[in-house]
């Protein structure tokens, strides 16, 4: 069955950087589309990256220049490389698998919890 599990959060400090993790499982990996999507206190889903199956790259205006979406197929892992963090970044990041059309995200891990915090 596909799975997704994130790791790599934790408190850091404004201006920080953390690198997320997301090991997939269950599917073949390389062939599809995958993204970040995360949800701060109180708020709903908010898109964050995605990356195509061949490497191309789209990022939400909060992220662009400071967030690095990347992909290593041969791992099967998903990583989103988090740098000058700010603490409205803090949320609970979910790796998910994303169709190609319709662009859906079908498959969500547990989530991975960032905190930026003095």
């Amino acid at each position: 069955q596909v799975q997704l599990v994130e790791s790599g959060g934790g408190l850091v400090q404004p201006g920080g950087s953390l690198r997320l993790s997301c090991a997939a499982s269950g599917f073949t990996f390389s062939l599809y589309y995958m993204s970040w999507v995360r949800q701060a206190p109180g708020k709903g889903l908010e898109w964050v990256s995605d990356i195509s199956s061949n490497g191309s790259t789209y990022y939400a205006d909060s992220g662009k220049g400071r967030f690095t979406i990347s992909r290593d197929n041969a791992k099967n892992t998903l990583y989103l490389q988090m740098n000058s963090l700010k603490p409205e970044d803090t949320a609970l990041y979910y790796c998910a698998r994303r169709l190609y059309f319709p662009p859906t995200r079908d498959y969500w891990g547990q989530g991975t919890q960032v905190t930026v915090s003095s």
